[in-house]
């Protein structure tokens, strides 16, 4: 299934750029990191699963070829750093990356499928797009990977792209696969952060 980018992911791209570049710098700023160890850690937050994404769909690097996204991590970052602490609510960084979560995984199974990948595996790229930068943010600050923590966090990625592929499949005019898509993975992710929603674990022995 090859299908054109609809008009509103590039913004939904933008969106998750935007959060994940401000969740990373927060995570910097509460390691006490100074603002150009901001900078990266915004910028490895935002693009690592879109850098991911684009090699294994066979996408040129799409921050590679345009200086904006760069540009707009370290704006953000920036600006991220030089909020207090204080100012900053206990969960923000939490509540970023669920925004982040939910427009990265629409926009990269979007992507995929631009680029003529089929349905299943550009649901697999849209969470590759939402989940990875998170992990890498987190090992490189020290501290245990979000998906360690027992909550719904890829499944959240994997049925807000797997919707959106789904009610693109089914034809429903655009942007609505694209807003429904996002906003149920929204709504997942803040039910689990809020209480604490997981699949159950193994059992063990």
């Amino acid at each position: 299934m090859d299908v054109p980018l609809t008009p509103l992911l590039p913004w939904l791209d933008l969106a998750g750029l935007s959060v994940f570049a401000a969740s990373g710098a927060l995570a910097a700023a509460r390691n006490r990191l100074d603002f150009v160890g901001a900078c990266f850690f915004a910028l490895i937050t935002a693009t690592g699963g879109g850098t991911l994404r684009d090699m294994l769909i066979g996408a040129p690097v799409w921050w590679m070829h345009d200086p904006l996204p760069v540009l707009l991590c370290v704006g953000v970052a920036v600006a991220t750093w030089l909020v207090p602490l204080r100012w900053w609510p206990e969960r923000a960084l939490e509540w970023l990356d669920a925004a982040g979560l939910a427009a990265y995984a629409v926009y990269g199974a979007g992507k995929a499928l631009a680029f003529g990948i089929t349905p299943v595996s550009a649901v697999a790229a849209g969470v590759v797009t939402a989940c990875i930068g998170g992990v890498i943010r987190d090992i490189t600050a020290g501290v245990p990977s979000v998906l360690m923590r027992h909550e719904l966090y890829v499944t959240a990625a994997l049925i807000a792209a797997g919707v959106f592929v789904g009610l693109t499949a089914l034809r429903l005019p655009a942007p609505w696969p694209a807003y429904l898509a996002t906003l149920l993975g929204f709504l997942l992710r803040g039910a689990a952060i809020r209480w604490r929603l997981a699949l159950p674990p193994h059992a063990g022995t």
